[in-house]
This record gives C-alpha cells, sequence and structure tokens, in this order.
C-alpha cells in the first residue's frame, strides 16, 4: 500500500495524509480522531488508588506529574472519599455530584493501621487534578501521578497513584461553573464557653465568636454542652461577642446550680480564708461546642449541621 491512495483508513493503521497549506513546521504531534472524541481537559475528576511501593505521602494541593493519553503535565491534586457508609460504592462510573464527599489532607492507602477504625477508610477515593497546561486525552483514560523530579538515584518508586478519569472538565472557568456543585465538605469544630444561666431554658455564653462577628448565620444551629445538653444559638447578647443558646429540655439541675453561682470579689474570699471558711474548689468551665460542616468548593462558605 506504501505510495498507493486509498479510500479510508481505521484506528491502527499508518498513514501519511496531505494538508494543503499547511506549514509542517507548526505541528510537533497531533491527534485525528473522530470529532468530540478526544476533548481538551483543563481539568478531572478521577476514581484514584496509591501505588503501595510510593512510600511519600501524596499531599492534598501537592503538585504531581500526570500522565494521560499521550502527554505528561503537570498538575495540583485535591483528594476526597465516600464511604459506604454515605453511598453506594459499587462499579463507579461517573461523579455523582448530588452526594456528599469528605476531604482529605492526603490520600489512603486503604488500609488501617493499628488501632485505627476499618469504618474510617473511605471506600472510594477521587481526585481532583487542576492541569497547568490543557491536556487532549480520551474522555475515560487511564491516569498516573507521579513524582518525575524526585532524585533518580535513589532506590524509591516514583510512580504514586493510578486512576482512571470520570468527568473530564472541558470548560476553560470550572472554578466557577462546575467546582461549587461538587459537595467536598470538612467537618469543622469551634468552642466556647458558659458564662451563666440567664434562667432553666437560657444560657449566656462567650468565646465562639470575635466581636466583630455577624452572628445572623449562626442563629438557629444547634450546639451541644459539655454536661450533655443540647441547644440551639438563639442571637447575640450585647456588643462584645455574647450569644444566647436556647435550651428547650431545660438545664440539668446541677448544671444550672453550676452557672448559677457568682463568683466571689478577691476580698470576700481572702476574708473567708482567714476565717478558715472552706472555699470550694471550683469546676471546670461548661463548654459550648459547635460542629458543622463547610462545603470547600461552597463560593458562599455556608456552614451545614444534618
Amino acid at each position: 500500500m506504501f505510495r498507493k491512495p486509498v479510500e479510508r483508513v481505521i484506528q491502527g493503521d499508518r498513514a501519511g495524509i496531505c494538508i494543503t497549506q499547511f506549514d509542517p513546521k507548526l505541528l510537533e504531534r497531533g491527534l485525528v480522531a473522530t470529532p468530540g472524541a478526544l476533548p481538551t481537559l483543563f481539568a478531572a475528576i478521577i476514581s484514584v488508588k496509591k501505588i503501595a511501593y510510593y512510600k511519600a505521602k501524596c499531599m492534598t494541593k501537592a503538585k504531581f506529574h500526570i500522565s494521560l493519553g499521550h502527554a505528561t503535565v503537570m498538575a495540583k491534586v485535591s483528594f476526597f472519599g465516600l464511604s459506604s457508609a454515605d453511598g453506594s460504592t459499587e462499579k463507579l462510573s461517573a461523579v455523582d455530584f448530588s452526594q456528599d464527599y469528605l476531604h482529605q489532607d492526603e490520600l489512603i492507602d486503604g488500609k488501617p493501621t493499628q488501632g485505627e477504625d476499618a469504618l474510617s477508610i473511605p471506600a472510594v477515593q477521587f481526585a481532583l487534578l487542576e492541569f497547568e497546561h490543557p491536556v487532549t486525552c480520551v474522555k475515560d483514560s487511564i491516569v498516573i501521578g507521579s513524582r518525575l523530579d524526585a532524585d533518580i538515584h535513589l532506590n524509591t518508586c516514583r510512580l504514586a497513584f493510578y486512576g482512571r478519569i470520570l468527568k473530564a472538565i472541558s470548560t476553560k472557568n470550572y472554578a466557577e461553573t462546575l467546582l461549587p456543585s461538587l459537595k467536598v465538605y470538612k467537618n469543622k469544630t469551634r468552642e466556647g464557653i458558659a458564662e451563666r444561666a440567664q434562667d432553666e431554658f437560657t444560657v449566656i455564653s462567650r468565646s465562639l465568636f470575635k466581636k466583630e462577628s455577624n452572628l445572623e448565620g449562626f442563629v438557629g444551629l444547634k450546639v451541644v454542652l459539655s454536661s450533655g445538653e443540647e441547644g440551639v444559638i438563639e442571637g447575640g447578647f450585647g456588643q462584645s461577642g455574647k450569644f444566647k443558646v436556647r435550651v428547650s429540655n431545660g438545664l440539668k439541675p446541677e448544671t444550672l446550680a453550676q452557672l448559677s453561682v457568682k463568683k466571689r470579689s478577691k476580698s470576700k474570699a481572702a476574708e473567708a480564708a482567714k476565717d478558715d471558711v472552706d472555699v470550694s474548689v471550683e469546676k471546670q468551665p461548661i463548654a459550648i461546642i459547635l460542629s458543622f460542616k463547610r462545603y470547600v468548593y461552597d463560593p458562599h462558605k455556608k456552614m451545614m449541621q444534618n
């Protein structure tokens, strides 16, 4: 078939194609495919597994060499996971944007360490790859992440993880259009102090917010007292960052007693000591614990509770 014209070529054939008015010096390597079969990607979401022989940590926001298609490009990597308790993990072939995913600081090798709960290990792990340069490849390409800048003289594996593309992202402004719908969350906890009981259902608290904080976004959020009661943030109290907690079932008698005791002045405490009066040891303050989750890609940074 050499130097003979043919009517068609198929996958696997080698062919010389004459393109008129085109300077071949402008093209180093190209791809010929059915229109739409090879999208140009600015980012991608992949299923991911760590390579056992890679001993270093794969951290979120780190940069890796990503090999896919016929190219190797640098990309920033962000890991997140899905446990079997959060949703089905059988034969995932796409990313479910209605599902909540837990943010991970690093890629986990899938084996619980000694003393670690197996349920804390995600059943499926994913990675968001944000490429430094656009790359053209098949939508479901196999992906290999590596650290090719590591010292080649060291006896270590440079291949870090592998996976397959589940979501090819071909829009340049994906950070504004697509990522806000990806529900990757972090668990957050804040802790304040119960200062005093206004009545058996209301607690005045402090040290959870700054003086200049706007408390409107926190009203209605559930909190837990370290003494066991559950309550809801009712609103601010004064101008110093204090707030009210409404305990609908009422405070326990011992909690109410502790929060109702007024502190003695130093002079009275000194007088009591002189008169050999027993001064009871001050109890630990009662903490107000606010637990919530915040979505990583939410531009409004809203706080959510189950």
